[in-house]
């Protein structure tokens, strides 16, 4: 299967855009980590990989959408970014993810990627702006990696989307990325309407025959104004999501995406961690996309380093998931994460600003943390690279957790902590 792939890199892509991934991406992306870790070990956190959402707008109506895509239209000047990048930059990080909104819809975007030819940006997307000239001008570039976003079927992807015709134009843009020889991805939030459709072995086959490279299977969270929990998985769903991750990688010619597991199968949260956290459109600085609050902004005086860690909001998230939940707490422990929300004065970072209501009604759930039923990693490389490049990093100390599950609280016991909440104060590494 490694051989496989090898060939497929080798065969299929643009030359300079492998070196020049290798390079930022393995070589630089490697220290990028290494210095985090070192961070950490002063008890200090500043993410090795920055999400962040350029712009508000999208031309499409998504099912459980939580970004204020119908409001007035807000975007990070182009200038903003070269500050922010460069300040990221000074912190060692050289990878940030680029969402929305749509990205392809901030005017600035092409120009923000050729600002920072020593960094390497990955987009999520819908395809739906990737044109010929687009995709050429990405392949001069050399730096970008597009994530397009497929939710199923046509007549699924029409409703999951909120619009006619969607598939069509999200495969073009994929043809049009495929024939520039761009790595690009494919992504799916997994959900009721298309886990029998694109989670298949032939879904697989598919996108490695298109020459497709990576391919990165989200579960469906039920955030925003209109949740839509109809859609989400079951526990035996998740399983079964997480099941067909781990064979497929062992068996496929295509790297698999899974950032929620560490080698061993147990789930962990980024956020926790503190190796990815979110900017807003707005310039609010937030543990990740679908936890919109935050108490410092890149537009605050100071640099970025110094609001990261300096944040006491962004601390006491991290120790109260850590000592929670090693899944999704947004999740299984929607009331700890509003009374942490009111009591570091967290701003709804919304339009809307409902956000704290619609936490509030959330019901409680399951998520990928599911204790003694976990499934390792069999693929070796995998193992290396999670032991490595992304794992808990010795965060999560041993825990009961068995008061704390949503499995107790979905049974009908009311929730409640296995000890009394943490006293939120930074440490004197983080307030200094």
């Amino acid at each position: 299967m490694y051989l496989k792939m090898a060939k497929r890199v080798l065969r299929e892509t643009d030359k300079r855009l492998l070196w020049k991934f290798l390079i930022t991406m393995g070589i630089k992306g490697s220290l990028s980590v290494i210095r985090y870790r070192r961070r950490l070990r002063r008890g200090q956190f500043f993410p090795p990989f920055l999400y962040i959402s350029v712009i508000n707008s999208c031309n499409l109506r998504c099912q459980g959408c939580w970004v204020d895509v119908s409001a007035r239209q807000e975007r990070i000047s182009r200038e903003a970014m070269r500050k922010l990048i460069r300040e990221a930059r000074a912190m060692g990080n050289v990878f940030f993810g680029i969402v929305g909104g749509e990205p392809f819809m901030h005017p600035e975007l092409l120009d923000i990627f050729a600002d920072h030819p020593d960094c390497y940006f990955q987009v999520f997307t819908n395809g739906h702006f990737i044109d010929d000239p687009t995709a050429a001008r990405l392949r001069e570039l050399g730096n970008v990696t597009p994530l397009i976003s497929v939710e199923g079927n046509e007549i699924v992807s029409d409703q999951r989307r909120g619009r006619k015709g969607v598939l069509s134009r999200t495969m073009q843009g994929l043809h049009n990325c495929l024939k520039h020889r761009l790595l690009t991805g494919v992504c799916t939030s997994v959900c009721q309407t298309n886990i029998d459709d694109l989670l298949t072995e032939q879904w697989i086959d598919r996108l490695i025959e298109m020459g497709v490279f990576y391919t990165w299977f989200h579960v469906y969270r039920p955030m925003g104004p209109q949740a839509a929990p109809e859609l989400c998985l079951t526990r035996e769903q998740q399983r079964r999501v997480r099941q067909f991750v781990v064979e497929m990688r062992a068996r496929k010619p295509i790297a698999i995406i899974d950032a929620y597991h560490d080698g061993e199968g147990r789930a962990l949260c980024p956020a926790a961690t503190g190796i990815s956290h979110h900017i807003n459109p707005w310039g609010g600085i937030e543990p990740c996309p679908i936890i919109q609050f935050a108490t410092e902004s890149i537009y605050d005086e100071g640099t970025l380093g110094e609001k990261f860690l300096n944040s006491r909001f962004l601390a006491a998230f991290r120790r109260l998931a850590q000592s929670t939940t090693r899944g999704c707490i947004v999740l299984e422990r929607p009331d700890l994460l509003r009374e942490l929300i009111e009591r570091e004065g967290a701003r709804d970072a919304t339009a809307r600003q409902t956000a704290l209501q619609e936490l509030a009604a959330m019901q409680i759930r399951e998520s990928r943390y599911q204790p003694g039923d976990e499934i390792p990693e069999k693929s070796w490389l995998y193992r290396l690279l999670k032991r490595f490049f992304y794992n808990d990093f010795g965060l999560y100390a041993p825990y009961d957790h068995s008061t704390t599950s949503a499995p107790a609280v979905l049974a009908g016991e009311a929730p409640r902590a296995a000890h009394p909440l943490p006293v939120l104060q930074p440490t004197p590494s983080e307030a200094s």
